[in-house]
């Protein structure tokens, strides 16, 4: 009897996304975080806040993610801001996260990988992950996501064995660039402008965003 009362407490504190809600706080669009890392990051004023999802993502990582969104009057988003905190599990040790990206930048003295890419509203989002997510919460608010959004991915890996991470995520509605995200996508006829449009995308990214280390 007593193998199995630790059996099930063992089992439970491995899903600790499924028996607790978001730990990060939100107050006056800063996000504070007492662990994993421990920052406060600071989003425009601007910004509504949405809410939060945390979950076990795909039965690997406990997931928990913030969102905010400047839109207009009629609930149609202009541009998102997503910050995801995101650890494996205990229960899978051999994983971890791999980034490959050349490019980094450097906010708030952290290191980030940053990438860039374009969806369209309608592409295929993978069943539980975290896509799905974010626009289930977004939809849920009232709020409607664009034909298409271009986005910054900005990820900071926490030490040296890489199973946690801190994500930040900044998109804007395609349309503000006067192209679609057809256009510019790979094989688009528009596509030959895309180094030009993500310069400016990168800058505003990276200014819409400070981040503030509070460890001693």
């Amino acid at each position: 009897m007593l193998k199995q009362v630790v059996a099930i407490g063992l089992f439970c504190a491995f899903l600790p996304a499924q028996t607790t809600g978001p730990e990060r706080k939100v107050e006056s669009n800063v996000i504070t975080s007492e662990r994993d890392p421990e920052v406060r990051i600071h989003l425009p004023n601007s910004a509504q806040y949405v809410g939060a999802d945390r979950w076990v993502l795909y039965g690997m990582a406990d997931c928990e993610l913030h969102a905010f969104v400047d839109a207009d009057p009629q609930k149609n988003v202009q541009r998102l801001y997503w910050v995801q905190f995101e650890g494996y599990l205990p229960t899978r040790p051999e994983l971890k996260h791999k980034y490959d990206s050349p490019r980094h930048a450097n906010i708030g003295g952290m290191d980030f990988y940053v990438d860039t890419w374009v969806r369209t509203k309608d592409a295929e989002m993978r069943p539980g992950s975290d896509v799905e997510h974010i626009v289930a919460l977004i939809r849920a608010r009232g709020y409607h996501m664009p034909d298409g959004m271009m986005y910054v991915r900005l990820v900071h890996l926490l030490d040296e064995q890489k199973r946690k991470e801190l994500m930040i995520i900044y998109g804007e509605d395609v349309a503000q660039s006067g192209l679609t995200a057809a256009e510019l996508q790979q094989g688009g006829k528009a596509h030959g402008r895309w180094p030009a449009i993500e310069k400016g995308l990168l800058e505003r990214a990276e200014k819409s965003l400070a981040i503030e280390q509070t460890r001693p």
